[in-house]
């Protein structure tokens, strides 16, 4: 290279650069009419070492840069491909110049090789994207402005050229060409041309996903923007099938939406909608193949008419499938993946971002709901939460839940099919049932509800503790809609198993109640009344008591009986109950009921006036006066007082209307009245007292009535279970002494409250 053009390449002023340049392009241009390759590469080398990679020398690597722009427009787009590879390395070397205007005039420089070279700098892509991200986000106007100059001109080249242009370098010459092999199959003769593979595109798309999933998760707003307008310009280049892709940046492409900038999240908007817009089109193009198959769909098809001759009939489809390829007819998506994906950004703090990922979610439940499917654990630890938010996301995540219902409801299990996890799943359900927010513990019990009703055993099999402690911490919910649900769940599991777990169940509801004194105090009706609303009460009542036959807490027993008794005799879901219990007017009364209460009348011992109760409303007065008597033989305690103060008002009620008409016949109910005095005799001349004692006055004339000769013995029955009813009062009479000692017991630990009428009257 002639030193003057050495000197004017390293001068100061642009002007002087470019006359030297001016005449290296003619140096150049002589040089290819003569052949003289050798000297090119001289000339390259030299422009490349001493003035491309001159480092600190501005001046220098400014003039490398216009001479190797030089070089390439003298080379022209012929002959330029042979030379490309030294020219082009040395230019991106000064893109991370630490001077700007070195910086600028590098894109000054490729821009004007690019325009030379044309589809040849495709085989360098990769390098000049890299270099762009960086200089998109340059703190220097002019070099962003230099860059975005370059940017249009490398987009006007993929788009034009990616998919169709092969490297000159790598274009086969005629004679390279083999013949055309040809082979028969012998089996069936036919006979198959094998040609020679195609030459590989300058443009790999597979290497630049390499590149674009490490510069996918910038921050920069500016390198965003650019990496959008590239996936866009990308995308819309069908023969690429960049959407095949869209696993390896689809997560960094949804952080987008977190950006600060508007002007970002508008264009990722943007091309998400187009994204999931084209993931639409490609299920619907498959669904029109899948349709043509199932119809064999020809070129044409045809109808047989009146004559009997063929006629051609347009189809929809036809036009569609008419033989011609259809682009993403071939196009597999990886769903799971993808789902995944989303899954991940599922719980982001920028409810931007949840809204985009529950619409794609929706969407891609339409088109493949079998890929949820193993996902399912995944989606609900998070969606569940969703389902309680504030925000506008709340609407799309209670829909996707319903939907995603409706999916795992309507799925058959079979055998083999491992891609549900039911033990997954219920374990996120019954961890999401005691979430801080109402409706994510419906959502999930709602869930628990539907997998019992559809796979009871699987549901049991690895979660039975599980699933118990969890819906059983779950009763002492604020909301009683939650309890409600936790009931029915609790009552279809106990309804679908066994024996065995039905008392196991019973066994921790009493512990419960024993661990959470307030709930049993505030909550324990509700509960008791709803269990029996989806349960036998019978089965219920019966587990009960035989359960705390075998509690050591005499306290909470007869707190417990006290409750349960209660119910029986008010709660309208007991009336079946009640009914079987009245074993004096029921006519049909079987050993079944009378070991009910023989059951009953056990754990009932543990509180004197329940167990009153219990034997006047089942009509057996005789015993009823036995227990009475005893009453004496201990303590009166205001427990105790307080307690058939209220058995009194109860026996105004309506429960008891057939006790209160039996007293038009003293005759054949002695002991009724006998137990009725007895009471009043018991209580202080309280209000309870005078209702009692007006009560009895009404009927005290009655005996002054003629009686009927055929009267009825309605005492029958009763007498002939006599001795089993003494058994029973002796087993009173020792549970009753051990509760005697239990109450002195406790005496010696406090200062004992002595019980007179005063005090008594006073907490009245």
């Amino acid at each position: 290279m002639d030193k003057n053009i050495q000197r004017g390449l390293n001068d100061r002023l642009y002007e002087k650069r470019k006359a030297a340049a001016l005449e290296l392009e003619k140096l150049i241009k002589d040089l290819i009419k003569s052949g003289d390759s050798n000297k090119i590469n001289e000339i390259i080398s030299k422009l490349s070492r001493d003035f491309a990679y001159a480092v600190h020398q501005p001046n220098s690597r400014n003039g490398g840069l216009i001479g190797l722009a030089a070089t390439a427009i003298a080379l022209g787009q012929h002959e330029v491909p042979k030379y490309l590879e030294k020219i082009i390395h040395p230019v991106l070397a000064c893109f991370g110049d630490q001077d700007a205007r070195v910086r600028y005039y590098a894109c000054e420089s490729l821009y004007n090789i690019s325009k030379v070279a044309k589809g040849e700098i495709l085989l360098y892509f990769n390098e000049i994207f890299d270099n762009l991200c960086k200089l998109t986000a340059d703190s220097e106007v002019s070099v962003k402005k230099g860059a975005d100059l370059l940017d249009r001109l490398i987009k006007d080249i993929v788009a034009e050229k990616a998919t169709t242009y092969v490297s000159v370098l790598n274009v086969k010459k005629p004679e390279d060409y083999k013949e055309l092999k040809s082979t028969v199959e012998k089996p069936n003769g036919k006979t198959i041309q094998v040609n020679e593979p195609q030459s590989p595109l300058a443009f790999s798309l597979p290497k630049f996903i390499i590149l674009l999933k490490e510069r996918i998760y910038v921050m920069n707003p500016y390198v965003r923007m650019f990496l959008v307008s590239w996936i866009r310009l990308l995308d819309s280049i069908s023969d690429l099938d960049l959407i095949y892709y869209l696993p390896t940046f689809l997560s960094g492409l949804i952080q987008f939406l977190s950006d600060g900038h508007d002007d970002v999240k508008v264009a990722t908007h943007s091309l998400l909608d187009l994204l999931l817009q084209e993931i639409e089109n490609i299920n619907e193009i498959k669904k029109i193949l899948q349709e043509s198959k199932k119809e064999n769909t020809t070129n044409k098809l045809t109808l047989d008419n009146e004559s009997g001759s063929s006629v051609k009939v347009d189809h929809p489809i036809q036009r569609i499938v008419e033989g011609n390829y259809i682009h993403g007819q071939d196009i597999n998506l990886d769903f799971p993946e993808i789902i995944h994906i989303l899954i991940s950004h599922l719980d982001s703090s920028k409810e931007e971002i949840q809204i985009v990922v529950l619409s794609w979610l929706a969407t891609l439940l339409k088109i493949s709901p079998l890929s949820f499917i193993p996902l399912i654990p995944d989606i609900l630890s998070i969606l569940l939460s969703i389902v309680a938010h504030e925000g506008t996301s709340r609407e799309s995540a209670i829909q996707l839940n319903l939907e995603l219902m409706k999916l795992i409801e309507g799925h058959e299990i079979e055998g083999d099919d491992k891609s549900l996890n039911i033990s997954q799943i219920v374990k996120v359900l019954t961890l999401n049932s005691l979430n801080d927010k109402e409706q994510t513990r419906l959502a999930a019990l709602d869930w628990l509800i539907m997998l019992n009703d559809k796979c009871f055993e699987e549901v049991l099999s690895n979660n039975n503790e599980t699933i118990s402690v969890h819906l059983l911490r779950a009763m002492s919910d604020p909301s009683e809609k939650v309890i409600d649900k936790v009931l029915q769940l609790l009552a279809n599991i106990a309804n679908r198993g066994n024996d065995k777990y039905f008392e196991s169940f019973m066994i921790d509801l009493l512990q419960l109640f024993k661990s959470d004194r307030l709930l049993l105090e505030s909550r324990g009706n509700f509960i008791l009344r709803t269990l029996c609303i989806s349960l036998s009460p019978e089965m219920i009542y019966s587990s009960l008591a035989k359960v705390l036959e075998n509690e050591p807490d005499l306290g909470f027993i007869s707190i417990m009986v006290q409750m349960l008794n209660n119910n029986l005799i008010t709660a309208p879901e007991l009336t079946k109950l009640r009914h079987n219990l009245n074993l004096k007017s029921n006519m049909n009364e079987s050993e079944e009921d009378w070991n009910l209460f023989k059951r009953l009348f056990k754990s009932w011992s543990h509180n004197p006036p329940a167990l009153l109760s219990l034997c006047m409303l089942c009509q057996s007065y005789q015993l009823a006066f036995g227990i009475l008597e005893t009453f004496t033989e201990n303590e009166l305690t205001v427990s105790l007082m307080v307690q058939i103060d209220i058995l009194v008002q109860l026996l105004e009620s309506p429960v008891f209307a057939k006790l209160r008409m039996q007293l038009l016949s003293p005759e054949s109910n002695p002991y009724l009245y006998r137990c009725l005095y007895g009471i009043l005799m018991l209580l202080p001349q309280s209000t309870a007292f005078h209702t009692l004692k007006t009560r009895l006055d009404s009927v005290s004339n009655i005996n002054n009535l003629p009686i009927p000769s055929n009267r009825r013995n309605s005492e029958a029955k009763i007498e002939s279970r006599i001795e089993e009813k003494l058994e029973l009062l002796e087993i009173f009479k020792s549970i009753q002494q051990k509760h005697e000692e239990y109450r002195l017991s406790e005496l010696n630990k406090k200062e004992p409250e002595i019980m007179t009428l005063a005090n008594y009257q006073n907490f009245l």
